[in-house]
Protein backbone atom coordinates (compact mmCIF):
# COMPACT_ATOMS: atom_id res chain seq x y z
CA UNK A 1 0.00 0.00 0.00
CA UNK A 2 1.35 3.42 -0.94
CA UNK A 3 1.58 6.28 1.55
CA UNK A 4 -1.24 8.10 -0.26
CA UNK A 5 -3.50 5.06 0.07
CA UNK A 6 -2.55 4.65 3.73
CA UNK A 7 -3.36 8.28 4.43
CA UNK A 8 -6.72 7.99 2.67
CA UNK A 9 -7.62 4.90 4.70
CA UNK A 10 -6.46 6.55 7.93
CA UNK A 11 -8.69 9.57 7.35
CA UNK A 12 -11.65 7.32 6.59
CA UNK A 13 -11.20 5.53 9.92
CA UNK A 14 -10.79 8.82 11.77
CA UNK A 15 -14.02 10.20 10.33
CA UNK A 16 -15.94 7.15 11.54
CA UNK A 17 -14.36 6.94 15.02
CA UNK A 18 -16.01 7.89 18.31
CA UNK A 19 -12.71 8.09 20.19
CA UNK A 20 -9.01 8.47 19.38
CA UNK A 21 -6.41 6.35 21.16
CA UNK A 22 -2.98 8.01 20.89
CA UNK A 23 -0.07 5.69 21.62
CA UNK A 24 3.37 7.28 21.55
CA UNK A 25 6.98 6.21 21.97
CA UNK A 26 10.29 8.07 21.93
CA UNK A 27 9.97 8.98 18.25
CA UNK A 28 7.18 11.41 19.14
CA UNK A 29 9.68 13.79 20.73
CA UNK A 30 12.33 13.79 17.98
CA UNK A 31 10.52 16.50 15.96
CA UNK A 32 10.58 18.72 19.06
CA UNK A 33 14.39 18.44 19.05
CA UNK A 34 14.70 15.82 21.79
CA UNK A 35 17.62 13.39 21.44
CA UNK A 36 17.17 9.89 20.06
CA UNK A 37 18.89 7.33 22.30
CA UNK A 38 18.61 4.52 19.75
CA UNK A 39 21.91 2.68 20.05
CA UNK A 40 24.89 3.64 22.18
CA UNK A 41 26.28 6.10 19.64
CA UNK A 42 23.09 8.17 19.63
CA UNK A 43 23.11 8.23 23.41
CA UNK A 44 26.80 9.05 23.68
CA UNK A 45 26.48 11.84 21.15
CA UNK A 46 24.05 13.52 23.55
CA UNK A 47 26.19 12.70 26.62
CA UNK A 48 29.90 12.63 25.67
CA UNK A 49 30.97 12.60 29.34
CA UNK A 50 29.24 9.24 29.74
CA UNK A 51 30.94 7.95 26.59
CA UNK A 52 34.29 8.89 28.08
CA UNK A 53 33.36 7.04 31.25
CA UNK A 54 32.15 4.02 29.25
CA UNK A 55 28.63 4.28 30.68
CA UNK A 56 25.78 3.30 28.38
CA UNK A 57 22.07 4.10 28.65
CA UNK A 58 21.15 0.93 30.52
CA UNK A 59 23.79 1.64 33.15
CA UNK A 60 22.76 5.23 33.84
CA UNK A 61 19.00 4.61 33.51
CA UNK A 62 19.26 2.22 36.42
CA UNK A 63 18.58 2.65 40.16
CA UNK A 64 22.06 1.28 40.90
CA UNK A 65 23.48 4.46 39.35
CA UNK A 66 21.85 6.49 42.14
CA UNK A 67 23.53 4.28 44.74
CA UNK A 68 27.01 4.12 43.23
CA UNK A 69 27.33 7.54 41.53
CA UNK A 70 24.37 9.69 42.62
CA UNK A 71 25.80 13.00 41.38
CA UNK A 72 26.38 11.49 37.94
CA UNK A 73 22.93 9.87 37.90
CA UNK A 74 21.34 13.19 38.80
CA UNK A 75 23.61 14.91 36.30
CA UNK A 76 21.99 12.80 33.59
CA UNK A 77 18.42 13.06 34.86
CA UNK A 78 18.81 16.68 35.92
CA UNK A 79 19.93 17.59 32.42
CA UNK A 80 16.97 15.75 30.95
CA UNK A 81 14.56 17.41 33.37
CA UNK A 82 15.85 20.85 32.42
CA UNK A 83 15.76 19.96 28.71
CA UNK A 84 12.15 18.76 28.87
CA UNK A 85 11.09 21.86 30.76
CA UNK A 86 12.57 24.05 28.03
CA UNK A 87 11.37 22.04 25.02
CA UNK A 88 8.42 23.32 22.97
CA UNK A 89 6.18 20.50 21.71
CA UNK A 90 5.93 20.35 17.91
CA UNK A 91 2.62 21.07 16.16
CA UNK A 92 1.86 17.39 15.73
CA UNK A 93 0.41 17.49 19.25
CA UNK A 94 -2.07 20.17 18.16
CA UNK A 95 -2.99 18.13 15.07
CA UNK A 96 -3.91 15.18 17.30
CA UNK A 97 -6.14 17.41 19.42
CA UNK A 98 -7.85 18.78 16.31
CA UNK A 99 -8.44 15.31 14.84
CA UNK A 100 -10.20 14.15 18.01
CA UNK A 101 -12.07 17.38 18.75
CA UNK A 102 -15.27 16.26 17.04
CA UNK A 103 -15.28 12.70 18.35
CA UNK A 104 -17.94 11.96 21.00
CA UNK A 105 -15.37 10.56 23.45
CA UNK A 106 -12.38 12.69 22.49
CA UNK A 107 -8.97 11.14 23.02
CA UNK A 108 -6.77 9.30 25.50
CA UNK A 109 -2.96 9.05 25.45
CA UNK A 110 -0.82 6.02 26.32
CA UNK A 111 2.88 6.83 26.21
CA UNK A 112 6.19 5.38 27.31
CA UNK A 113 7.70 8.86 27.25
CA UNK A 114 8.60 10.40 30.60
CA UNK A 115 9.04 13.94 29.28
CA UNK A 116 5.61 15.43 30.01
CA UNK A 117 5.31 16.84 26.50
CA UNK A 118 1.65 15.88 26.09
CA UNK A 119 0.74 17.84 29.23
CA UNK A 120 2.86 20.75 28.07
CA UNK A 121 1.03 20.70 24.72
CA UNK A 122 -2.31 21.09 26.49
CA UNK A 123 -3.51 17.51 26.91
CA UNK A 124 -5.36 16.91 30.17
CA UNK A 125 -3.46 15.06 32.88
CA UNK A 126 -6.67 13.04 33.35
CA UNK A 127 -6.41 11.61 29.83
CA UNK A 128 -2.82 10.35 29.83
CA UNK A 129 -1.16 7.11 30.90
CA UNK A 130 2.63 7.34 31.35
CA UNK A 131 3.47 3.65 31.52
CA UNK A 132 7.11 4.28 32.51
CA UNK A 133 6.36 7.14 34.91
CA UNK A 134 7.39 10.77 34.65
CA UNK A 135 10.58 12.75 35.22
CA UNK A 136 8.40 15.55 36.60
CA UNK A 137 7.68 13.50 39.73
CA UNK A 138 10.06 12.21 42.41
CA UNK A 139 10.09 9.25 44.77
CA UNK A 140 12.23 7.90 47.58
CA UNK A 141 15.21 5.81 46.48
CA UNK A 142 14.01 2.99 48.73
CA UNK A 143 10.30 3.59 48.13
CA UNK A 144 9.82 4.05 51.87
CA UNK A 145 6.27 5.47 51.74
CA UNK A 146 5.21 4.32 48.27
CA UNK A 147 4.47 7.95 47.49
CA UNK A 148 5.45 10.37 44.74
CA UNK A 149 5.64 14.17 44.70
CA UNK A 150 6.15 16.94 42.17
CA UNK A 151 9.67 17.80 41.02
CA UNK A 152 8.66 21.41 40.31
CA UNK A 153 10.69 22.84 43.21
CA UNK A 154 13.88 21.05 42.13
CA UNK A 155 16.00 23.25 39.85
CA UNK A 156 18.97 21.14 38.74
CA UNK A 157 22.32 22.78 37.97
CA UNK A 158 24.40 20.41 35.86
CA UNK A 159 28.07 20.41 34.97
CA UNK A 160 27.54 19.05 31.46
CA UNK A 161 31.25 18.53 30.79
CA UNK A 162 31.27 15.90 33.53
CA UNK A 163 27.56 14.98 33.55
CA UNK A 164 27.39 15.77 37.25
CA UNK A 165 24.87 17.62 39.39
CA UNK A 166 26.39 20.77 40.89
CA UNK A 167 23.71 21.71 43.39
CA UNK A 168 22.02 19.74 46.17
CA UNK A 169 20.23 16.55 45.28
CA UNK A 170 16.53 16.29 46.11
CA UNK A 171 15.72 14.21 49.17
CA UNK A 172 12.76 12.18 50.37
CA UNK A 173 10.52 14.28 52.67
CA UNK A 174 9.68 11.17 54.71
CA UNK A 175 13.09 9.66 55.50
CA UNK A 176 15.65 12.15 54.17
CA UNK A 177 17.51 9.81 51.78
CA UNK A 178 18.23 10.79 48.19
CA UNK A 179 15.18 11.05 45.95
CA UNK A 180 15.10 9.80 42.36
CA UNK A 181 12.79 10.37 39.40
CA UNK A 182 9.55 8.41 39.45
CA UNK A 183 10.61 6.58 36.28
CA UNK A 184 10.64 2.85 35.66
CA UNK A 185 14.32 2.12 35.01
CA UNK A 186 16.21 -1.02 34.04
CA UNK A 187 16.45 -3.61 36.83
CA UNK A 188 14.12 -1.47 38.91
CA UNK A 189 12.41 -3.16 41.87
CA UNK A 190 11.60 -0.01 43.84
CA UNK A 191 9.67 1.98 41.26
CA UNK A 192 6.54 3.43 42.87
CA UNK A 193 3.86 2.62 40.30
CA UNK A 194 0.80 4.00 42.12
CA UNK A 195 0.44 7.12 39.95
CA UNK A 196 0.67 5.13 36.73
CA UNK A 197 -1.79 2.54 38.05
CA UNK A 198 -4.40 5.24 38.70
CA UNK A 199 -3.84 6.56 35.18
CA UNK A 200 -4.46 3.06 33.85
CA UNK A 201 -7.75 2.83 35.74
CA UNK A 202 -8.93 6.04 34.07
CA UNK A 203 -7.97 4.66 30.65
CA UNK A 204 -9.90 1.45 31.30
CA UNK A 205 -13.01 3.39 32.33
CA UNK A 206 -12.77 5.53 29.18
CA UNK A 207 -12.24 2.43 27.02
CA UNK A 208 -15.58 0.98 28.14
CA UNK A 209 -17.47 3.83 26.44
CA UNK A 210 -16.01 3.26 23.00
CA UNK A 211 -17.79 1.60 20.12
CA UNK A 212 -15.64 2.73 17.19
CA UNK A 213 -12.14 3.61 18.43
CA UNK A 214 -9.17 4.22 16.19
CA UNK A 215 -5.52 4.08 17.26
CA UNK A 216 -2.75 6.39 16.06
CA UNK A 217 0.66 5.02 17.07
CA UNK A 218 3.62 7.40 16.84
CA UNK A 219 7.32 6.61 17.06
CA UNK A 220 6.94 3.39 19.04
CA UNK A 221 9.70 0.82 18.52
CA UNK A 222 9.91 -2.92 19.03
CA UNK A 223 12.88 -3.05 21.44
CA UNK A 224 10.56 -2.27 24.37
CA UNK A 225 7.14 -3.00 22.88
CA UNK A 226 4.88 -1.67 25.68
CA UNK A 227 3.29 1.00 23.49
CA UNK A 228 2.77 -1.25 20.47
CA UNK A 229 1.15 -3.96 22.57
CA UNK A 230 -1.24 -1.52 24.27
CA UNK A 231 -2.46 -0.08 20.97
CA UNK A 232 -2.98 -3.50 19.41
CA UNK A 233 -4.99 -4.68 22.44
CA UNK A 234 -7.78 -2.28 21.50
CA UNK A 235 -8.55 -4.47 18.48
CA UNK A 236 -9.30 -1.30 16.55
CA UNK A 237 -8.08 0.14 13.25
CA UNK A 238 -4.42 1.07 13.73
CA UNK A 239 -2.49 3.89 12.04
CA UNK A 240 1.21 3.25 12.62
CA UNK A 241 3.53 6.21 11.97
CA UNK A 242 7.18 5.25 12.28
CA UNK A 243 10.20 6.08 10.08
CA UNK A 244 12.05 2.82 10.86
CA UNK A 245 9.62 0.17 12.06
CA UNK A 246 6.31 0.90 10.39
CA UNK A 247 5.45 -2.66 9.31
CA UNK A 248 1.94 -3.87 10.12
CA UNK A 249 0.35 -7.32 9.95
CA UNK A 250 -3.32 -6.74 10.77
CA UNK A 251 -5.61 -6.08 7.80
CA UNK A 252 -7.12 -3.22 9.79
CA UNK A 253 -3.81 -1.40 10.07
CA UNK A 254 -1.90 0.97 7.82
CA UNK A 255 1.78 1.82 7.75
CA UNK A 256 3.07 5.37 7.29
CA UNK A 257 6.91 5.21 7.19
CA UNK A 258 7.54 8.81 8.28
CA UNK A 259 8.41 10.79 11.37
CA UNK A 260 5.56 11.69 13.72
CA UNK A 261 5.14 15.30 12.57
CA UNK A 262 5.46 14.55 8.85
CA UNK A 263 2.93 11.72 9.07
CA UNK A 264 0.45 13.80 11.07
CA UNK A 265 0.75 16.73 8.67
CA UNK A 266 -0.18 14.48 5.73
CA UNK A 267 -3.19 13.19 7.65
CA UNK A 268 -4.17 16.75 8.52
CA UNK A 269 -3.98 17.82 4.86
CA UNK A 270 -6.18 14.92 3.75
CA UNK A 271 -8.55 15.49 6.67
CA UNK A 272 -9.12 19.09 5.57
CA UNK A 273 -9.63 17.94 2.01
Amino acid sequence: MTIDMAIKQAVSWLREADGLVITAGAGMGVDSGLPDFRGSEGFWQAYPALKQAGVDFRQIANPDAFRSKPLRAWGFYGHRLKLYRETVPHRGFAILQALSAGMPHGHFVFTSNVDGQFQKAGFSQQQIVECHGSIHFLQCMSGCEQDVWSADRFKPVVDEAHCALSNAMPVCPYCGVTARPNILMFNDWNWVSQRTQFQGLRLNAWRQQLERPVVIELGAGTAIPSVRVEGELFGAPLIRINPREAEVKDVRAVSIPLGALAGLELIEQAWRG
